[in-house]
């Protein structure tokens, strides 16, 4: 696959120049790292016109995912595809890696909205969180390619990439913790939260990799939710 944005990055940095004859050889001084645009800060709200501008960006990289895979999101067609500069769309996002991790967390968030307005049924938590993965995984499993790219960019995902890796499992997690019906959990239930999201993170991986069936997904899923009703606080006891 081409690299993309080299062409850019190349235009500024200039290879060693040669010494005039009769002069001492001195050694190159090292290349220069070229400037990045400035990113939109994200602590900062975006304008309405800046958010109108990252939900096309975002909404054409599913399309084109969804449509082709990973291979498909090409950061020059994103741009064109969303109206904007080439320049603007790596101010938002750096590289297609960036991009595909972010369209992951909107996806997610997009999730966590159905959910909430159609809350998961069960008895106990652990049932609850299993119905809400499950939902999710049903939902991924209508636009395979899409999910592919999407667990691809998470698995290739590097430090750099880390505030939107983490934007990713901040909304699993909210999404666990509304399903399980929690606001202030203990640091035993979050553990169990982490372990329930690497759970569904890998049972991803293997589905998508044809290494698993839906049904070893579904009891994969449902074997580690279990740990919700393990890690719930015990009552007090009246006898002590």
């Amino acid at each position: 696959m081409p690299a993309e944005g080299n062409s850019t990055e190349a235009a500024g940095a200039g290879g060693p120049a040669r010494p005039e004859a009769g002069t001492t050889r001195t050694a190159p001084a090292p290349p220069r790292t070229p400037r990045a645009a400035p990113r939109p800060d994200p602590a900062s709200p975006l304008t309405e016109r800046q958010e109108a501008r990252r939900r096309r960006i975002l909404q054409t990289c599913a399309r084109l995912a969804g449509r082709g895979g990973f291979d498909a999101v090409q950061m020059r067609e994103v741009a064109e595809s969303s109206q904007v500069a080439l320049g603007t769309l790596y101010r938002y996002f750096p590289s297609k890696i960036h991009l595909l991790v972010a369209t992951m967390q909107d996806q997610l968030e997009h999730m966590h909205g159905t959910l909430r307005r159609n809350p998961p049924a069960g008895d106990t938590a652990a049932e609850r969180v299993a119905e809400t993965l499950m939902r999710a995984f049903r939902a991924l499993r209508r636009e395979p390619q899409l999910a592919d790219a999407m667990v691809r960019a998470l698995t290739f995902a590097d430090r750099g990439v880390s505030a939107e890796v983490d934007q990713v499992s901040r909304q699993t997690t909210m999404i666990i913790l509304d399903a399980m019906g929690l606001t202030d959990p203990t640091p035993e239930q979050l553990s169990a939260v982490r372990v329930i999201e690497h759970t569904w993170h890998s049972a991803l991986i293997t589905w998508l990799s044809g290494r698993a069936s839906i049904a070893q997904v579904g009891a994969d899923i449902e074997t580690a939710c279990r740990l919700v009703d393990l890690t719930a606080p015990r009552a007090a006891s009246g006898d002590s």
